[in-house]
């Protein structure tokens, strides 16, 4: 075995309802604060644009410094939140990008006598007869758990996913203060509808700290995608509610192909794209973190997913509505494609079908051409556009998010995030064709 056997290391992750929910509430506290300041400063003949600009780099500061602190929810809520920094302007995105870096993929590594305390617990004292060997340094890190490189019995190499002991009542105390969060992000994040979004997903999420879920969903994937030519999923060897041993899987992060050549950014990106829309046509399931952390290129040139923690199971696929009101929005019937957004929940108040139809066009512009490029520049338009209409009488507000569409609605404009954030030109229409139910209705 790898590492030492004991440790006098003993720490564990912080559980303290009261620390935990002080650092959340100082969120809306901070912002409140700042605003009075930002008002003075403008009485005081400062200028307006760069008051704003300021204060939405202190808020990105702040609010990423208190996630950053914090696991489970908390954690979780900020890697969704890294995906959607394509939609700001680049003094504000710089701040997140630097402190979303370390989100996604870091947190204080579990000392081994707890690896080994967790693995005693849920495999059996006999754990070490599984492995021929174990590396009880931590390959990667997760928002509840970490995940460690061994070696099977028979040989085979395995990823061993160990939850974080006490992630569970961490990620419930986190749960119950997240909406706190979201009067703060709705000015960040346009106008998403993070306080459904944000239910929804706290829904699913307090679903992750059980590891036979996740291992469940990941068979049914790995068993809809084994042998694919385009696609790689971890078959699962055993799991219990804190442990998960599936294949590990050798490759570069989704993320370091921003660094590539245009060819390949093209090709991993159309790939990424296809296997969102896949995965409820082929599996039943929605992999719903679409963050660039859960995708690694593969030596073969195939996409290896991991990570099936958050899902929406989608036994029928997508909604069949998806792909018929993105048609009607492309021929531009407003008053049909209207009356179709309406009949989904997507509607929460009156509304022009005209001016609908002009707030929507930006977003379904990938599918109005056979190829399209998807950049940050046209992402911060799309904020700004977004922005535009979220006044107090503006189209956005008259809209909602129907919970059976909150997942489908991350993933969309997640994936479009991580598409933009790659540079990548890609035959978005032709996914949709392929794989999205009603389009050819």
């Amino acid at each position: 075995m790898d590492g030492p056997e004991d440790s006098t290391d003993d720490r564990q992750l912080p559980t303290s309802s009261l620390a935990r929910a002080s650092r959340m509430l100082s969120l809306p506290l901070g912002a409140a604060g700042r605003q009075a300041v930002g008002l003075g400063r403008r009485l005081l003949g400062a200028d307006a644009d760069q008051v704003d600009a300021e204060l939405r780099g202190a808020a990105a500061e702040q609010l990423f410094a208190v996630l950053g602190e914090l696991k489970g929810g908390a954690m979780k809520f900020g890697q969704a939140l890294s995906m959607f920094e394509a939609f700001l302007p680049e003094e504000v995105a710089k701040p997140y990008r630097q402190h979303l870096a370390k989100l996604q993929d870091s947190a204080p590594p579990l000392p081994s006598s707890r690896v080994q305390a967790v693995l005693r617990s849920e495999l059996g004292p006999g754990w070490r007869e599984r492995f021929a060997s174990f590396d009880l340094r931590p390959a990667a890190a997760a928002s509840i758990g970490q995940v460690h490189r061994a070696v099977l019995a028979d040989g085979r190499p395995v990823a061993v996913k160990i939850q974080y002991p006490g992630a569970d009542r961490a990620l419930r105390s986190d749960l119950r203060q997240i909406e706190r969060l979201a009067s703060v992000v709705a000015p960040l994040a346009g106008g998403v509808d993070v306080v459904t979004m944000s239910r929804e997903l706290a829904a699913r999420i307090a679903e992750e700290v059980d590891y036979t879920l996740e291992a469940e969903s990941q068979a049914q994937a790995a068993s809809a995608f084994a042998g694919d030519a385009e696609f790689a999923v971890p078959q699962v060897h055993h799991a219990t509610s804190r442990v998960l041993i599936s294949d590990w899987l050798d490759g570069r992060k989704l993320a370091w192909v921003a660094n590539d050549e245009a060819t390949e950014r093209n090709r991993v990106g159309l790939a990424y794209v296809r296997f969102l829309f896949a995965g409820p046509a082929r599996a039943g399931l929605l992999h719903a973190d679409p963050h660039p952390g859960n995708y690694l290129v593969l030596p073969d040139g195939r996409l290896g997913v991991v990570d099936f923690g958050l899902v929406a199971r989608l036994p029928d696929g997508l909604p069949s509505a998806m792909g018929r009101l993105i048609r009607l929005a492309i021929d531009d019937d407003a008053d049909a494609m209207t009356a179709g957004l309406a009949e989904e929940g997507f509607i929460a108040r009156d509304v022009d079908a005209g001016e609908l139809l002009g707030y929507l066009g930006p977003f379904v512009q990938p599918a109005r051409v056979e190829e399209f490029h998807f950049d940050r520049d046209w992402m911060r338009e799309q904020f700004l556009h977004v922005r535009g209409s979220s006044t107090r009488d503006g189209v956005a507000m008259k809209l909602t998010i129907p919970p059976v569409y909150a997942l489908i609605h991350r993933v969309w404009m997640g994936g479009i995030a991580v598409l933009a954030q790659l540079d990548v030109t890609a035959r978005f229409r032709g996914v949709l064709a392929e794989l999205l139910p009603g389009w050819h209705d």
